[in-house]
C-alpha cells in the first residue's frame, strides 16, 4: 500500500443485564463524533506514531454505562447514524475499520447484538477491509462475530486499567496486518464457564497467571494476539461462554495456542474464588464496626455487588439501603459516618430540589425501575446538599440521618471513584464506612480502603448466578452443571 491506509472508527458499547429492569435509552449513550472521537484515544494524539501512520475517519462512537438490555428503537439509530456515516467514508475507500465494541450489548428483541452489528459493517464495506475489534474481556464472543472480525482482543486486567493499552495494540496490529497485504486467521476456542467477574479478576489467581501468560503466547512465531474473553455471566444468550482466541498466519501455531490457553482455563476452572472477603450485608457492617472498634483506619469498604450499575444493575433496588436504615448502629448516637451510594429516582429528586440544605425532609425514593426484590424505602433526616449536572447523575440530593449520609441522584450514576464522593463535598478519607453499588473494587477506591467486605445482596447482578435463572445458555456450562469428563476444547479456524 503506497499511501497512509484509511481506516475508520465506530462502534457502540455497552454491558447489559438481562435481569436489570432498566432499559437503556438515548439518554443513556454518550456520543461521539468528529475531532471529540480523535480525543477519545490518546494513541492518536497529534504527532503520534500511529496518529501519522493512517488516515483516521471519526464515523461515531456510543457509550453507556452498564444496565439494562437497549431499547431496539435506540440500537436501529444509533447503527443506522454508523452505517450512513461508513457509506460516505467509504466514497474516498476505506482500508479498516476500529470498531469499538464492549463485547456484552443486549437489545431488546435481539440476539447477539454485537455480531448483527459486525454483519452490518461487514454487508456495507464487502470482504476486503480489514477489522479489528478491541473489547472487554466480560464480553459473549458468538461464531458470527468472530467470523467478521479479523482482528479481535481484549483488556487483559480487570479492572480494567489496561483500556487505553489495548485500544492502542488494536490499532497497531491493524496497521501492521494492513502493510503487509494479508489476512490473519483466528483459531476461537468456546469454554463452556460462565462466572460472574468478582471470581475472575486478574487482582488473584488463577486469572492472575491466566492473563499473564498471554504475552508470551504472543511471541511466538506466526501468533499476532492471544486473548481470553471470560465472559460476561448476567446476560442469557446462547453466545454466554469464555472464549480463547488467538489469531496469525500459521494455523497450526494459533491452533495449538489457543487450545492449550483453553486447556489451562479450564483446569483452572474450580480455582476461582472471590477477589475481595465475602458475606452478607449484615457480616460486613458488623465487620466494620468491629474495624473501628478496634481502631482500624478509614474508610470501611462495603461493596452492595447485587445492583452495581458498573455490571448491568439497575442501579435503584433498596434492598441494601433499608436495611442500613432500621440499623440503630448506623442512625443512632456516635453512629460511625457511613456514606451510602447511590439510589436513583427523579420524582423524589423533584421533591428535595424545593427544599434547600438544612431543612428537615422526608421522601420517598428507589425502586421506581426494579422493585422485585424490595419495594421504594423511605428516607427521612436533614438536607445536607443539592447538586446539579453531573454528567451522569443529572441532578444530586445528599440526606444525612444519623451516621448516615444518602445519595439520592435524578439518574442511574456508579459511585465507582474517590472523585465521585468528593465532587458532592463527601471526602472519603473521612468516613469509617463507605456502602456503595459495585463489586470489586476500582483503583481509586481499592488504593483508600482500610478494610472490605464483598456483600452478596441480591439483585440484577446478583454473584449467586443459579438464583437468577439462566435458561437460554448452552449447557452443560460450569458452574451450573457437573462433566463426568473434558468438554471438546478443540480450536475452530476461521
Amino acid at each position: 500500500m503506497n499511501r497512509r491506509p484509511r481506516i475508520a472508527i465506530l462502534g457502540m458499547s455497552i454491558e447489559s443485564s438481562a435481569y436489570a429492569r432498566h432499559r437503556a435509552d438515548l439518554r443513556d449513550f454518550t456520543v461521539r463524533t468528529g475531532q471529540t472521537l480523535i480525543e477519545q484515544y490518546p494513541f492518536l494524539a497529534a504527532g503520534s506514531e500511529l496518529a501519522q501512520a493512517a488516515e483516521w475517519l471519526p464515523i461515531l462512537h456510543a457509550r453507556s454505562i452498564p444496565g439494562g438490555q437497549v431499547r431496539g428503537e435506540v440500537y436501529a439509530e444509533l447503527k443506522q447514524r454508523m452505517l450512513a456515516g461508513l457509506a460516505e467514508a467509504m466514497a474516498d475507500g476505506v482500508d479498516g475499520i476500529f470498531l469499538h465494541v464492549h463485547g456484552a450489548m443486549s437489545v431488546v428483541g435481539m440476539d447477539d447484538a454485537e455480531g448483527d452489528l459486525v454483519q452490518a459493517v461487514r454487508d456495507l464495506v464487502g470482504p476486503e477491509p480489514l477489522i479489528t475489534a478491541p473489547m472487554d474481556l466480560h464480553g459473549n464472543l458468538s461464531e458470527r462475530f468472530v467470523a467478521g472480525v479479523d482482528l479481535p482482543t481484549c483488556y487483559r486486567l480487570a479492572p480494567h486499567e489496561d483500556v487505553p493499552q489495548t485500544w492502542e495494540r488494536a490499532a497497531r496490529t491493524l496497521i501492521e496486518w494492513l502493510a503487509r497485504g494479508e489476512r490473519p486467521r483466528r483459531a476461537w476456542v468456546r469454554v463452556p464457564i460462565l462466572l460472574p467477574g468478582e471470581k475472575t479478576s486478574t487482582r488473584v489467581e488463577p486469572a492472575r497467571s491466566l492473563y499473564g501468560s498471554l504475552a508470551e503466547v504472543e511471541s511466538r512465531p506466526g501468533v499476532t494476539d492471544a486473548s481470553i474473553w471470560i465472559g460476561y455471566a448476567w446476560a442469557d444468550e446462547p453466545r454466554c461462554h469464555a472464549t480463547v482466541l488467538v489469531s496469525g498466519d500459521d494455523p497450526r501455531a494459533i491452533a495449538a495456542a489457543a487450545e492449550g490457553i483453553a486447556a489451562r482455563l479450564w483446569d483452572a476452572r474450580e480455582e476461582f474464588g472471590f477477589v475481595g472477603p465475602p458475606g452478607s450485608l449484615d457480616e460486613a457492617v458488623a465487620s466494620a464496626i468491629a474495624h473501628r472498634a478496634a481502631g482500624g483506619g478509614r474508610p470501611y469498604l462495603i461493596s452492595d455487588s447485587g445492583d452495581n450499575p458498573g455490571a448491568g444493575g439497575t442501579g435503584d433496588v433498596t434492598w441494601s439501603l433499608s436495611r442500613l436504615l432500621d440499623l440503630g448502629e448506623l442512625t443512632g448516637p456516635d453512629a460511625p459516618l457511613t456514606y451510602v451510594a447511590s439510589i436513583f429516582d427523579g420524582s423524589a429528586i423533584e421533591e428535595l430540589f424545593e427544599r434547600v440544605p438544612g431543612d428537615l425532609v422526608e421522601v420517598t425514593a428507589g425502586a421506581r425501575v426494579d422493585s422485585r426484590v424490595s419495594g421504594p424505602v423511605r428516607i427521612s433526616g436533614t438536607l445536607l446538599s443539592l447538586h446539579r449536572d453531573d454528567p451522569d447523575a443529572g441532578r444530586i440530593a445528599v440526606i444525612g440521618r444519623g451516621g448516615l449520609r444518602i445519595v439520592v441522584t435524578e439518574f442511574r450514576k456508579a459511585f465507582h471513584a474517590t472523585s465521585d464522593f468528593a465532587a458532592i463535598g463527601l471526602d472519603p478519607a473521612e468516613a469509617d464506612i463507605i456502602v456503595t453499588k459495585i463489586g470489586y473494587l476500582e483503583p481509586t477506591l481499592y488504593a483508600i480502603a482500610q478494610g472490605w467486605t464483598l456483600a452478596l445482596t441480591p439483585g440484577p447482578v446478583d454473584q449467586d448466578l443459579e438464583r437468577l435463572g439462566h435458561h437460554r445458555i448452552r449447557r452443560p456450562m460450569y458452574p451450573f452443571d457437573r462433566f463426568a469428563k473434558r468438554p471438546s476444547l478443540e480450536a475452530t479456524i476461521l
